[in-house]
C-alpha cells in the first residue's frame, strides 16, 4: 500500500558507508592540485541529510574507525540534526579523493576495502529501531561491500517487512565493487521485498537482463517483480514511474549543472519525504525532480543540499513557467 498507515512508526531510518570526501579544487590531475576540501559521502548519508532538510526525523546507522574521519562524519550528521547510531570500530574509516580530469570529468578514486563501513553487520541494526520507523531506505551499494554487510541488509529488510515498515530500494549499481552478473544475483531478490525502488535506465536493464532502453516500459517490468511504487531515473530528461500500477511521467527541472554528483540521492530523498508526508504521486515526483534538480546545481554530494523553504520556491517558479 502507498503512504504511511501506522502512526506508532514515523521516519526514515537508512544505514550503510559513509566516507571522507578529499576534493581537489581546480581542474587538472591530481599532482597539480594546490588545495582541496573535505567532506563526506555516501549514498544513504546523502539520503539522510537531504530528508532531514526537508523536515522528516532521520535515523542513520553506521559503522565508523576511531580517527577524525569518523568523528568528523558523526559530527556533520548529527548537525544536521539526525540521529546517528554509530558502531565504532577498530578498522579505518573509508576515503573519497576526487579530482576534475577536465570541466566535465570527475575522477574518484576510492580507499574502502577493508574498512570500518564495510564490516557493518546485522547486529549493528536494532529490531527496535526498524519497528519505530515508518520506511527503511537501503542501496545497492552495501550488499556490494562484503558478506557481513549484505547480511545486515537481508535482516534489516527482512525485520521491515515482518514489521510492515515499508522498504525503499536504490539500486545504485557500483562497477568498481562488483560485476553485474554478481550484482543480479544479489539484487534481484532485494527488488522482490522492496515496496519502493528506484534505478537507472541501464541498472534497471541490468536487473531484468533485457536490453529494452524504454523507461516506462522498464518501470512497468520492474514493478511486476514485487514493488508498487518504481522510479526510472533519466537525468535530465525526467522520470517514468509506476505507482500503485499507475504509470506517471515527470519532467526534469532546468537547470545549470555545476556537480552532478548526488543527484539520485537528492531524488530519491524528495519522494520518499513527501510520501511520509502523505502527498499524492504526482507531488512525490515533482519534488524529488526539484531535489535532483537542486542538487546538481550547487557543488558537492550533501553540503549544500536544499531545505523545505528552498524546494517551495522551486516548485512555485515552476508553476509559473508551466
Amino acid at each position: 500500500m502507498s503512504g504511511h498507515e501506522n502512526p506508532a512508526q514515523a521516519g526514515l531510518l537508512t544505514f550503510g558507508e559513509t566516507m571522507g570526501l578529499v576534493t581537489a579544487r581546480g581542474i587538472g590531475s591530481l599532482d597539480i592540485a594546490r588545495d582541496a576540501t573535505i567532506g563526506i559521502g555516501g549514498a544513504e548519508s546523502n539520503v539522510a541529510i537531504a530528508a532531514a532538510r526537508l523536515g522528516q526525523p532521520v535515523t542513520w546507522i553506521g559503522r565508523l574507525g576511531r580517527d577524525a574521519v569518523g568523528d568528523l562524519i558523526k559530527r556533520r550528521l548529527r548537525a544536521e540534526g539526525i540521529d546517528v547510531l554509530a558502531v565504532s570500530d577498530d578498522s579505518f574509516t573509508g576515503l573519497m579523493v576526487r579530482y576534475h580530469r577536465t570541466g566535465d570529468v570527475a575522477i574518484v578514486d576510492y580507499h574502502r576495502r577493508g574498512s570500518a563501513g564495510s564490516r557493518l553487520c546485522p547486529d549493528d541494526i536494532p529490531d527496535a529501531v526498524i519497528r519505530r520507523s515508518a520506511v527503511l531506505h537501503v542501496t545497492g551499494i552495501t550488499p556490494a561491500l562484503g558478506a557481513s554487510a549484505a547480511a545486515a541488509v537481508s535482516h534489516a529488510v527482512t525485520a521491515a517487512r515482518a514489521a510492515g515498515v515499508t522498504v525503499s530500494f536504490d539500486v545504485n549499481y557500483r562497477s568498481k565493487l562488483w560485476g553485474p552478473a554478481a550484482a543480479r544475483t544479489a539484487l534481484v531478490p532485494l527488488l522482490a521485498q522492496a515496496g519502493i525502488v528506484f534505478a537507472g535506465v541501464a541498472e534497471a536493464q541490468l536487473l531484468l537482463g533485457t536490453p529494452c532502453a524504454d523507461p516506462g516500459e522498464l518501470a512497468v517490468r520492474l514493478s511486476a517483480l514485487g514493488p508498487a511504487e518504481v522510479m526510472i531515473k533519466e537525468g535530465d530528461r525526467g522520470c517514468s514511474a509506476v505507482i500503485d500500477g499507475v504509470a506517471h511521467r515527470e519532467p526534469a527541472v532546468t537547470v545549470t549543472v555545476v556537480d552532478p554528483v548526488g543527484a539520485g540521492d537528492a531524488f530519491a530523498a524528495g519522494y520518499l519525504t513527501s510520501r511520509l508526508a502523505g502527498a499524492g504521486p504526482a507531488k512525490r515526483l515533482r519534488v524529488a525532480a526539484a531535489m535532483g534538480a537542486y542538487a546538481v546545481s550547487v557543488p558537492g554530494d550533501c553540503e549544500l543540499l536544499p531545505t523545505a523553504e528552498d524546494i517551495d520556491q522551486m516548485l512555485t517558479a515552476m508553476d509559473v513557467l508551466r
